[in-house]
């Protein structure tokens, strides 16, 4: 069992992406590191510019912190934090963040600041606050995991990002671009509390994080938590439909929108149909592929976040 509170003087490594979001990583570096020194708090930055060395690199940051009786650090994006979430799920140590990203929902659902000088400070002041955390086979996802035409739109994003920049007016035109060229539709056989059934979809979306879902009108009832995830699916449905319901979304009001199927579960099970037997999988934003079957369920260990402590 994790202390409500940090050690006063445990040490914080912290693992920054130098590739997330619009902040330039050597000024959220000299930020972090100002504050922290003013505070006499021992610390180790360990920047990634690499991707491909972020997981390694958030183990070592496990391992120091575990030899040492320190925190574990995330400072970037959604995608960076999952993959320090990896690193440190079950693994004693207490987890902070840094947002670097574009939307941060997770540090925004959770009161932690987006403004980095800050977030640094709320690393020194916070509580420990244990969140749930979703999972598909063997990852971890803290706002949401998806298969179909939400991963085609993550992967298009990402390439016009790099050519345009990272900006929201870009993510909204690339996802346009995504739904003019369509989908194909998948068949696969779902598994949902002791039934199975055929279904033919052309997405699949599990939220984790209720900011998100909100947003876009879904699940506003606070479905997703205390144990259950939120899906929310789509049957083969034309291009003109496809771009109604993206203005629904962008309008908070997709929830109202008779083609979109929405149900809670604890646990769900995809199996394979018609030849398909890997999917891209996207889990809070970093797409790869995967065997199916696919389970989606929640970690049995939470997440020991720090966040702000309202009690003081």
């Amino acid at each position: 069992m994790t202390d409500p509170t940090p050690f006063a003087d445990a040490p914080l490594f912290i693992v920054l992406n130098a590739g997330s979001g619009k902040r330039d990583a050597a000024q959220a570096s000299a930020t972090i590191s100002r504050v922290l020194h003013d505070a006499g708090r021992a610390h180790t930055i360990l920047q990634v510019c690499n991707a491909k060395h972020l997981a390694d690199t958030a183990r070592d940051a496990v391992e120091h912190a575990q030899a040492q009786r320190g925190i574990v650090v995330a400072a970037g994006g959604d995608g960076t934090i999952n993959a320090v979430t990896q690193a440190v799920l079950g693994s004693g140590c207490p987890f902070g963040v840094l947002p670097q990203g574009t939307f941060n929902y997770f540090s925004r659902e959770h009161g932690i600041p987006s403004d980095t000088e800050a977030a640094t400070r709320l690393l020194l002041t916070g509580r420990i606050k244990p969140v749930q955390v979703g999972r598909v086979n063997d990852r971890v996802f803290l706002v949401n995991a998806s298969i179909g035409l939400y991963p085609e739109v993550l992967e298009d994003r990402e390439e016009w990002k790099r050519q345009l920049g990272r900006k929201r007016i870009v993510a909204l035109f690339s996802g346009l671009a995504t739904l003019l060229r369509g989908c194909r539709r998948m068949t696969l056989e779902i598994e949902h509390e002791g039934r199975t059934r055929t279904q033919d979809m052309m997405t699949l979306f599990v939220g984790n994080n209720p900011l998100q879902l909100a947003q876009v009108g879904l699940h506003e009832d606070g479905s997703a938590g205390n144990g259950r995830l939120a899906a929310v699916m789509l049957p083969p449905t034309g291009r003109l439909v496809l771009l109604w319901l993206m203005a629904r979304g962008m309008l908070g009001r997709l929830g109202d929108a008779d083609a979109v199927q929405r149900f809670d579960f604890r646990s769900l099970c995809l199996h394979p149909g018609r030849s398909r037997r890997k999917v891209k999988v996207a889990t809070d934003g970093e797409i790869r592929r995967m065997a199916l079957p696919l389970r989606f369920d929640v970690a049995p260990q939470p997440l020991p976040l720090i966040v702000p402590d309202d009690t003081a």
